[in-house]
Order: structure tokens, then C-alpha cells, then sequence
């Protein structure tokens, strides 16, 4: 359960008010900090792994395989690992895609629990399929970028999350694209550098 605490850590006394508050009886301090989270953005043939939570908050909805970091878990292999631990897949995680801050519930005392949520780049290894973990996972599924569910978990972020996932893989969703009627090249292009005229060599001077 990830409840306020109601009782100091270090001497037990009930406190007075949820954090931030300082123990009466002992002086320890007690502070909401967010809670550090990390996930994956798996990818295999230009389609994204996404799974449907099982458990509150969020039940039924779609939502990017990830979860809390354990003490002194790197983020990258906190991802990794939810994604194993959720799918069966092993993965390798590249980049970061980006950070962002949420509520974990929409409602009751997990609602004041806030996350810091991080977010990278990943490949699955191999052609093994997903498995999904009944206690965790009702279903997993490959969506392609136009084609992303609506109904997702922790609205406060994950939309924004796949958004930003899309316009990385599709540079024509980026805000700054091509014009549709000036169409990209379908390959790289290359410029021919300007062929420069030999120095002429003058003559002896006077």
C-alpha cells in the first residue's frame, strides 16, 4: 500500500497531520517526496508494447510497462526488469524519452503519493512473444503509432508519454514537419559541393 504514514518511523508516535510534518514527540521529519518511477517504451517493427493493468489504480486501462525503482535501482534497469517482470520480455534500454511528474491515484490517499516518471527507449531481444503476468497484466498488444489506444492509465502523463514516443519515430508528427505540399525526399539527400576554379597563376611581376 503506498497510504500516508500515520505514525513516525523512528519512534512510532502517532503524527499529527500527513507530511510534510515533524514528529512531536521525537523531532523527525517526515517529508512527501515523489516517489521515483521508471518505464519502457518497447518498440519491435516500428510497433509499440503496451499493457492493460490488471490491479488499481487504473484498472483495464492501457499503460506503458514500468513501476517503481527499488533503493538504489537505476532507473534503466528498474525499466528493464518491469518489463520482464509484466511481459516475460527481455529488452535493451537506449535513451530517455523524457521525465514527468504525476499523481499515482485519481482519488484516496494514493492520490497524494506523486511520482517522478522516467522514460526510455527500448528494443525487445529476439522474436520471443509477451507474456503478460496475470497478477499484473490483463493483456499486452503491439500498437503501431497511428494506431494507440485511447483509454489509458495515469491520464496526468501517459498521453503525453506516447505523444512524445510518436513524434519521435514519426518525424511528420513533429510540430515543426514539412509542409505537405513540400513533400520530404524518400532518402537521404546529398549536395554536390561547388567545383571550385584553379587559382590562376600569375606571372613574374615587374
Amino acid at each position: 500500500s503506498m497510504a500516508l504514514p500515520r505514525f513516525c518511523s523512528h519512534c512510532a508516535a502517532p503524527l499529527p497531520s500527513p507530511p510534510p510534518v515533524t514528529c512531536p514527540a521525537c523531532d523527525t521529519s517526515h517529508w512527501l517526496d515523489a516517489k521515483p518511477c521508471a518505464g519502457a517504451l518497447v518498440t519491435r517493427r516500428g510497433k509499440l508494447l503496451l499493457v492493460r493493468r490488471a490491479h488499481e489504480p487504473w484498472r483495464g486501462r492501457w499503460d506503458v510497462p514500468g513501476g517503481f525503482c527499488g533503493p538504489r535501482e537505476h532507473p534503466a534497469d528498474a525499466a528493464a526488469r518491469e518489463v520482464r517482470e509484466e511481459t516475460g520480455l527481455a529488452v535493451r534500454v537506449g535513451g530517455i524519452l523524457g521525465m514527468w511528474i504525476d499523481s499515482y491515484a485519481p482519488d484516496g490517499p494514493d492520490a497524494e503519493k506523486v511520482t517522478l516518471n522516467v522514460y526510455f527507449h527500448a528494443t525487445a531481444d529476439g522474436a520471443a512473444e509477451p507474456r503478460a503476468d496475470p497478477t499484473e497484466v490483463a493483456e499486452v498488444g503491439w500498437f503501431s503509432p497511428s494506431e494507440l489506444p485511447q483509454e489509458l492509465a495515469f491520464p496526468g502523463h501517459v498521453p503525453r508519454v506516447l505523444e512524445s514516443w510518436r513524434e519521435s519515430v514519426e518525424p511528420a508528427a513533429r510540430p515543426a514537419a514539412a509542409s505537405p505540399s513540400l513533400p520530404l525526399p524518400a532518402g537521404p539527400t546529398h549536395v554536390a559541393p561547388r567545383p571550385v576554379a584553379p587559382a590562376r597563376n600569375p606571372g613574374p611581376t615587374a
